[in-house]
């Protein structure tokens, strides 16, 4: 792993909460809530939380799918959140996204040819022809599927083949930066470790570096060299693959771990049950946002909101009592 690729600085996206008569604004949604972290070249950054966290919108919201309310993006030492639309077009060549839903997020009107063509074309790789041909042809087999499937619709295709055609489309512009948002959820599991691997390999050859969103810690724990976990939109744990997964620091994270079922049923292992429902991201709590359901709150808990600090090597934590 290289140099810092990407660079997220305090970035915050609030969605208006509209009311009233006139659908006045009279409030915000903080799904992303000052988020800062860097994913090196050649890189899986994981990111996990439970549902509603936040994961989702940071990697929207680094592509510009969603526009940032704050904060700062820099990609190769790019500004990205200041891009014009020219700049843009040309940041996306090198940055695209896998989406969660392999169902929905291939037009079903067009065949396979034309859904992983249509980029190369519209930033003027390639005209249509032969070369273009050969080139999706080229991409269906570099993602395991065969070059007579180029003339196929996606309703013909299993979930797996259909997550296979997403990454294809992701890799048309030759990227350097791929979201990849919560990939395999939607996939049984034989099929995620076909996936998964099909990842890693392509990253190998390719030297890709991911951001991979996923609520399964299991799979982010193949797949990840680093691991992010948010919760109510903010980061508060952020480490090293090993170091998070044998040494949690944050009250969150350790429950969330104990929640991983081990494969041998005579295995016994005690789950940390986490009281309370989750707070709203329209009026989070005071202080520290976990208080409400840490074990271990005191007042200051409740009182201030804990710094994101560095603990070890590479290790950052936002709680008061982590040592």
């Amino acid at each position: 792993m290289g140099q810092a690729l990407l660079e997220v600085k305090n970035l915050k996206k609030y969605f208006p909460v509209t009311g009233g008569f006139f659908k006045k604004t009279v409030g915000y949604i903080k799904a992303t809530d000052d988020v800062s972290f860097k994913i090196k070249e050649g890189e899986t950054l994981g990111l996990v939380g439970e549902s509603g966290c936040g994961k989702s919108t940071t990697g929207r919201a680094i592509l510009r799918l969603h526009e940032p309310t704050s904060g700062e993006i820099y990609y190769k030492g790019k500004d990205v959140i200041n891009a014009s639309k020219n700049e843009m077009k040309e940041l996306r060549r090198e940055m695209q996204i896998v989406f969660q839903d392999p169902y929905s997020s291939l037009n079903p009107r067009m065949t396979v040819g034309q859904i992983i063509s249509e980029p190369i074309v519209q930033h003027g790789f390639m005209k249509k022809g032969k070369e273009l041909e050969d080139r999706v042809c080229q991409l269906l087999e570099k993602c395991g599927l065969a070059r007579y499937h180029i003339n196929r619709y996606p309703h013909q295709f299993s979930g797996g083949q259909r997550q296979r055609i997403g990454i294809a489309r992701a890799l048309t512009l030759n990227p350097s930066f791929i979201v990849a948002d919560e990939p395999v959820s939607a996939l049984d599991v034989s099929i995620q470790s076909q996936v998964l691997n099909l990842m890693m390999d392509l990253q190998e050859e390719l030297g890709l570096s991911y951001l991979f969103i996923s609520h399964d810690l299991s799979v982010v724990r193949h797949i990840s060299n680093r691991v992010g976990v948010m919760y109510l939109g903010s980061l508060v744990e952020l480490s090293s693959k090993k170091e998070l997964f044998q040494d949690p620091k944050h009250p969150y994270t350790r429950a969330l771990l104990s929640a991983i079922p081990v494969a041998n049923p005579k295995t016994k292992k005690k789950q940390i049950i986490l009281k309370g429902d989750i707070p709203s991201n329209v009026n989070p709590p005071s202080g520290c946002k976990f208080h409400t359901r840490c074990p271990y709150a005191e007042d200051i808990c409740k009182e201030q909101v804990p710094e994101f600090r560095k603990l070890g090597d590479e290790h950052f934590v936002a709680c008061h009592l982590a040592k």
